[in-house]
């Protein structure tokens, strides 16, 4: 098989694993979101900590460790991705997985909002213009919630932030969310033990199946950032920016289609213009990297 065709399977594997998350979360209830986060940082620690043993990324770990810089900037991004991973199994597990399928709808456009005012970057006129309809979009959607969408905003702000620290710190995935789990797992651990101590804990009192899938929990964070990383390198960037949006596809479905979630006018009408506004950001970047292309091209032609 070919190596760019084996990319893009394994980066529909990633996102579509992303995109089937609201069927796994529910499983672990009746424990609330905080235990599961708990535990899911934990177990990805197991997990990730076995994989960097298997694959011999321990010495660019020891690397990592005496990297001051990068210990800062991966330490954001454990907090941010925390936040991010809790404010998501808690809309799962409370029936808002339509408001999570748009915090990562507008994700992407978070994200060149953070490039602009963090990074100094310039949108070209047509992405202001995305970023206007998008900006209408939430209006339309507070109106409609008769809240801010603060589900989304969040997951979208915080992954956002995630990505960007992410991509300051420049390092491999493997090595990146074993310090990541590390960092969080002291305090992960400290709350289930807390929990075991007072009776509130609800791992191992419901069946030894239910106690395997909390095991799972590292395994299922673990196997798509492995498919999306594998991916990464062997896509281009433009398809890879493409394929995100299946994961909020496959959420906003299930939303709505497994889960029953109410739908009103004014709900499609502001997701209506969300998607209006990613199918602007999207040919707009598309086209600008043809352009780009071609121009280098051109000139390497002279």
């Amino acid at each position: 098989m070919p190596d760019s065709r084996r990319g893009l399977l394994l980066g529909i594997a990633a996102y579509s694993l992303w995109g089937a998350f609201p069927l796994y979360w529910p499983l672990l209830e009746p424990a609330g979101a905080v235990e599961i986060l708990a535990h899911r940082i934990l177990w990805s620690l197991v997990t990730m900590t076995v994989l960097a043993i298997v694959l011999r990324r321990t010495g660019q770990i020891r690397a990592l460790l005496a990297d001051r810089r990068r210990r800062l900037l991966l330490t954001v991004a454990a907090v941010v991705v925390t936040v991010n991973w809790a404010t998501y199994i808690w809309g799962v597990n409370n029936g808002r997985v339509v408001e999570t399928s748009l915090g990562y709808f507008i994700n992407p456009l978070v994200t060149v909002l953070m490039g602009v005012f963090i990074l100094r970057e310039r949108l070209r006129p047509l992405q202001w213009v995305a970023m206007a309809v998008a900006a209408g979009a939430v209006g339309v959607l507070t109106l409609d919630y008769g809240r801010l969408p603060w589900v989304a905003l969040i997951l979208a702000f915080s992954f956002g932030s995630y990505g960007l620290a992410k991509k300051t710190a420049n390092v491999e995935a493997v090595e990146s969310l074993t310090f990541e789990t590390s960092v969080i797992a002291p305090v992960a651990a400290v709350y289930i033990v807390w929990l075991m101590a007072t009776g509130h804990s609800d791992f191992g009192t419901h069946g030894t199946g239910h106690a395997l899938l909390f095991a799972t929990t590292g395994i299922v964070t673990a196997v798509p950032l492995l498919c999306f990383g594998a991916a990464a390198i062997r896509v281009p960037m433009v398809t890879l920016g493409l394929l995100q949006y299946l994961a909020p596809i496959f959420q906003f479905a299930l939303g709505v289609l497994w889960f029953h979630e109410a739908m009103p006018p004014g709900r499609w009408v502001g997701f209506g213009l969300v998607w209006v506004a990613l199918v602007m950001f999207t040919v707009e970047a598309v086209n600008h990297r043809r352009r780009q292309l071609r121009l280098t091209v051109e000139a390497s032609a002279v």
